[in-house]
């Protein structure tokens, strides 16, 4: 199966973004081979990221082709799902000049919901990162294993749909904008969290206070490292751009380390900290990079308060 531009295709420009709707591994190979197998065929080069037991599926499709395709595991790559778009757009941006196909899969059955929802934003904020771009980002869902909210959104994400070998425009797209605004929704109340209110002269404090709640929660010397140096670059945002205050709040929760930062800030792009920031850039999101960099999901919701970032670092067993 190959994947002909739609009317809304090209009325959008050279960009395209269709969601594949597939039930299973047959429909997979079929849809997914055949996207990739034509992009070889035009000599475009092809990225796939998706989960690793699609990755050995198509694989054993493609046979001796899939020696031409870069690949990526999805749930390593994608595990917090707002790392994706930088290493999406370093691919095409490593062929300019040349058009792109790129298999992305996101969302798969077992996700959290609070993964699901960043995952959605991610979806949506594609439509901005690569507009005007020479690429396809062809993204597979699961009928069979996601429920129907998901494959709903899936198409207020995507402009185009794909299904038993047809192609056809997505009459529920949505703006991607506001289909990322609408991923703002109320974040559940946490049990049993340590607060503390911060402002100018406190980062040294809100340092040391995560530093010794996380070693007493057993999350390990490097991944404690890791929570620190992104709470602070989250708390010292807050004092430069949120206000001059905020509150961080600290607990743990399915196997996780969570640091919640809330402040009257907000996010003038709805790409920083996505997308790797200029190194000349005067802040340009390189808090925010890091952020997403050393954390293993990243929630974001932007509110009639402000901005509230919840960072998750996984706690692993045994590791110090």
């Amino acid at each position: 199966m190959t994947l002909e531009p739609t009317p809304v295709e090209r009325s959008a420009g050279p960009f395209a973004h269709p969601a594949l709707f597939y039930r299973g591994t047959t429909e997979y190979a079929a849809g997914v081979g055949g996207f990739v197998r034509a992009a070889l065929a035009a000599s475009e080069p092809v990225l796939v990221a998706v989960p690793g037991e699609r990755l050995d599926l198509l694989r054993d499709s493609l046979g001796p082709a899939a020696a031409e395709v870069e690949s990526a595991d999805m749930t390593a790559l994608g595990r917090n799902p707002g790392r994706i778009l930088a290493r999406l757009r370093e691919f095409a941006a490593g062929h300019r000049g040349r058009p792109v196909r790129i298999v992305g899969e996101p969302i798969w059955p077992g996700r959290s919901a609070a993964e699901i929802t960043e995952a959605t934003r991610h979806e949506a904020l594609v439509n901005l990162a690569f507009r005007g771009t020479a690429a396809t980002v062809l993204c597979p869902y699961d009928t069979a294993g996601l429920p129907p909210a998901v494959l709903a959104d899936a198409r207020r994400t995507h402009p185009t749909l794909v299904r038993g070998g047809t192609s056809r425009p997505s009459r529920a797209y949505t703006d991607p904008a506001l289909t990322a605004a609408a991923c703002d929704t109320p974040l559940p109340e946490p049990p049993g969290v340590r607060e503390l209110v911060y402002g100018p002269g406190r980062l040294a404090q809100v340092r040391d206070q995560v530093h010794g709640w996380a070693a007493a929660a057993g999350l390990g010397l490097a991944r404690t490292a890791d929570l620190v140096l992104a709470v602070g670059e989250a708390t010292a945002n807050s004092l430069a751009h949120g206000g001059g205050l905020g509150r961080l709040r600290l607990w743990t929760a399915d196997g996780h380390a969570v640091a919640e930062i809330t402040d009257g800030g907000r996010l003038a792009d709805p790409l920083a900290g996505r997308v790797r920031p200029a190194l000349a850039a005067a802040d340009g999101g390189r808090g925010l990079w890091m952020i997403h960099q050393l954390c293993d999901l990243v929630e974001t919701r932007v509110g009639g308060a402000g901005l509230t970032l919840r960072l998750h670092v996984r706690m692993v067993p045994g590791i110090p």
